[in-house]
């Protein structure tokens, strides 16, 4: 019998191979570059679904990968099965607890919507699009990310189908210790139960400056991240930005310092600090201002269309004059290959770990990078010397990576260990040996 076959007699869901319809959309997310190709795909109807499609997997010896929102491929080998778990779309709010449940194929903006109904938030991150599921896994560092740590820190309880295609919920132990921060290597996450914050508004936007100011901007943002309370969560963006429609008409077709705001304090309070930004140059546009939380989205007002895209980036302990000029050198306005490039203030509430996990990247005060498109029929060999040298100039500074931002192209095993301390990193290979001896999870930033 073929897999095929058996996953047929097995789940509620469709089952897809290629040239059926539905399978192209299936396999494609927001991360249009190198679209997975599986022999077949499993639209999970429910929980069930996974663990039926995890055991068929294992019995016929087939790798398994596991999209809700495809925003990360990271290996999109050829073959085996594709488990789309877009489906499984219950989010569920415990006001009382302060706790939400949330399915593997719930997006980020579904989850804000409902806790905000109580007053509450997520530590979501800042596309209302992004799977909330894979994004937590992944150690997640959110609008909130100096005030409250990261997404996966509020981790109470995970429901996974392990490689023996057993359902399990977990709260405690190595496995729980090893999902809260370490992806998806470990089994199909079906559900999490989650701790949400007491935050019903904001003050925060963003401030756009023209290309011309972009040094003066950086070199202002860099040193006022010094100074700034935990309260205070904040990014820079350097972005070229098309002339659509869509954008404010002082914005059109510019090249703009974007920075990005979130402020949990009053307004009054977020007005005195954010005054040195907007005394640096005059702004384009601004939009800081007081806001419900389930207007936090419009704060990086980024893209919602898939593309093919690629990052390089890395946490350092500081951000420097010298690592600044050089990363606008090879990504900045002027620069010869376009690409947006980022600056994240981190520290605060990330350094503290509330109980042992898996999440690497205390250490760190910025997180620096670079996203590139991928032009249509172009392969990663396209922007690839930029990214070259952007590592090359993080390097001095960096002290590790994350997860969620190994974009593009498949991540090496040094890369992968980066985003974990030594020990962390030791510990994941053994968990992983135990509850997935064969590999059947491979298809992920394996370990």
């Amino acid at each position: 019998m073929t897999i095929h076959e058996a996953l047929t007699g097995q789940v509620k869901g469709a089952v897809l191979r290629p040239g059926d319809d539905g399978y192209n959309t299936e396999r494609v997310g927001m991360q249009t570059w190198r679209p997975r190709t599986p022999d077949v795909i499993v639209v999970a109807a429910d929980a069930a679904d996974v663990a039926a499609a995890v055991r068929v997997a294992a019995d016929h010896g087939v790798p398994v990968a596991v999209q809700a929102t495809g925003h990360g491929v990271p290996d999109a080998a050829a073959g085996g099965l594709l488990i789309a778990t877009r489906k499984l779309s219950g989010v569920r709010i415990d006001p009382d607890a302060r706790t939400a449940r949330i399915e593997a194929g719930v997006r980020w903006g579904a989850v804000v919507g409902a806790a905000a109904e109580h007053g509450l938030a997520p530590l979501n991150g800042s596309t209302p699009t992004v799977g909330a599921v894979g994004y937590t896994l992944g150690g997640g560092v959110g609008l909130l990310a100096r005030t409250y740590g990261y997404a996966s820190d509020r981790v109470r309880a995970i429901e996974i189908v392990t490689a023996d295609g057993t359902a399990r919920r977990v709260t405690g132990g190595d496995l729980f210790w090893a999902l809260r921060g370490g992806g998806g290597n470990f089994g199909v996450v079906t559900a999490l139960e989650v701790g949400l914050v007491p935050v019903a508004r904001l003050y925060g936007g963003g401030l756009y400056f023209d290309a011309a100011h972009v040094p003066a901007v950086l070199a202002a943002w860099r040193a006022w991240t010094q100074t700034v309370p935990e309260e205070m969560t904040s990014s820079l963006a350097v972005v070229p930005l098309p002339d659509v429609p869509g954008l404010p008409g002082p914005l059109r077709g510019r090249h703009v310092a974007h920075v990005r705001i979130a402020y949990t304090g009053s307004a009054e309070d977020g007005e005195r600090l954010v005054a040195p930004l907007r005394a640096v140059a005059p702004r384009l546009v601004e939009n800081v201002r007081e806001m419900p939380y389930s207007d936090s989205h419009t704060i990086y007002a980024e893209p919602t269309f898939p593309s093919a895209f690629h990052g390089t980036f890395r946490f350092l302990d500081g951000l420097d004059d010298a690592t600044g000029t050089a990363l606008l050198d090879l990504a900045g306005p002027g620069a010869g290959t376009p690409a947006v490039l980022t600056f994240r203030h981190v520290g605060g509430a990330l350094a503290r770990e509330p109980e042992p996990s898996a999440v690497g990247g205390r250490d760190a005060v910025h997180l620096a990078g670079v996203l590139s498109a991928i032009p249509d029929g172009a392969d990663v060999s396209a922007v690839a010397p930029l990214h070259d040298g952007v590592r090359a100039a993080l390097e001095p500074r960096a002290t590790g990576t994350s997860l969620n931002f190994l974009y593009g192209a498949a991540a090496t095993p040094d890369q992968v260990g980066a985003a974990f301390t030594p020990d962390a990193h030791a510990r994941l290979a053994r968990i992983k040996r135990e509850h997935d001896p064969d590999g059947l999870f491979r298809r992920t930033h394996n370990l």
